[in-house]
């Protein structure tokens, strides 16, 4: 990469990472639902005038809104609101390539290779130390609930991969390419509502209107953070290294994303995790990386 790109793409992972402590910090002073419609509001009102609509079909747009905007940004703030460290989201959200592995191998007839297999395992019992379930007596539970809810987030980030297998095809038959960026934008205009409905089902209508008249400036730092950043940016450059340089070289910064996101948050959060904690955090990670690059010296086979 040259120097320009390489510096984006190091600036891209510090944002992404440092996300989820945004998100954190926002949730001081709005509930989570309806932070995470204000995200989307933004983009769609400010950046759907300067992009275009992607040359798909309208369905891809809307299922893609829904299961990336309301399923897996609703499950995942809500999960951070009733307790899931920040840092530890970063980590587990990860977990989507083996759920995209497996709607693949379903929807799409691919093969499952064996370090897919292997690393599904190995990710298996990170996420077991991870949730403090087992190690000393003062360890730091991760609320179950928020756990679940945050797999639940990563595997509606894995359908929202497939929709976007599917909508690629769709515009590959007629000469195009999908263009991410468009995708990304024009998807914004679904979830606000959908997701103030559900915040209106969790919170009741005094405590959003509290929130919102008495908006706080992290909230709106936060909001704006989201938008702007981690989504107009990230998927800019995001598409960008994609369209410049091979994937294998671009996929693979997706993985240093949990490390700035745990560093973020014990920075500015001061999120601490047990040693049993961090153990789980490095195998989950360890998971990633066989799962994508395999084990050296081993040939890939199908499982």
């Amino acid at each position: 990469m040259s120097k320009r790109d390489s510096f984006l793409a190091l600036l891209l992972v510090i944002v992404w990472g440092a996300n989820f402590t945004v998100i954190k910090l926002g949730l001081s002073g709005v509930p989570s639902l309806v932070l995470a419609a204000s995200r989307f509001f933004i983009v769609s009102a400010t950046a759907i005038f300067f992009v275009r609509k992607p040359q798909i079909s309208w369905k891809y747009i809307v299922i893609y809104g829904l299961t990336l905007g309301v399923g897996q940004f609703g499950l995942l703030f809500y999960a951070i609101e009733i307790g899931m460290p920040a840092g530890v989201a970063s980590v587990v959200l990860q977990t989507q390539p083996f759920f995209t592995y497996l709607l693949a191998a379903v929807f799409l007839k691919e093969a499952f290779k064996r370090q897919q297999v292997v690393g599904l395992a190995i990710m298996a019992v990170g996420l077991l130390l991870l949730s403090g379930i087992y190690g000393s007596g003062d360890l730091a539970l991760v609320p179950v609930g928020a756990l679940i809810m945050t797999l639940f987030a990563a595997f509606f980030w894995s359908v929202s991969n497939i929709v976007i297998r599917f909508a690629n095809k769709e515009a590959e038959r007629q000469g195009k390419k999908l263009d991410m960026l468009g995708l990304v934008v024009w998807s914004s205009l679904v979830p606000p509502i959908p997701l103030m409905l559900l915040a209106l089902n969790v919170n009741s209508p005094q405590e959003i209107l509290m929130a919102l008249t008495n908006l706080k400036l992290i909230s709106v730092f936060s909001a704006f953070y989201l938008a702007f950043l981690a989504t107009l940016f990230g998927y800019g450059v995001w598409t960008m290294l994609f369209d410049k340089y091979p994937t294998g070289k671009v996929a693979p910064l997706s993985l240093l994303v949990p490390v700035t996101g745990l560093l973020s948050a014990r920075l500015v959060l001061g999120e601490q995790l047990t040693p049993t904690q961090w153990l789980g955090c490095a195998i989950i990670l360890a998971g990633l990386l066989i799962s994508n690059f395999g084990i050296p010296g081993l040939k890939t086979a199908k499982a």
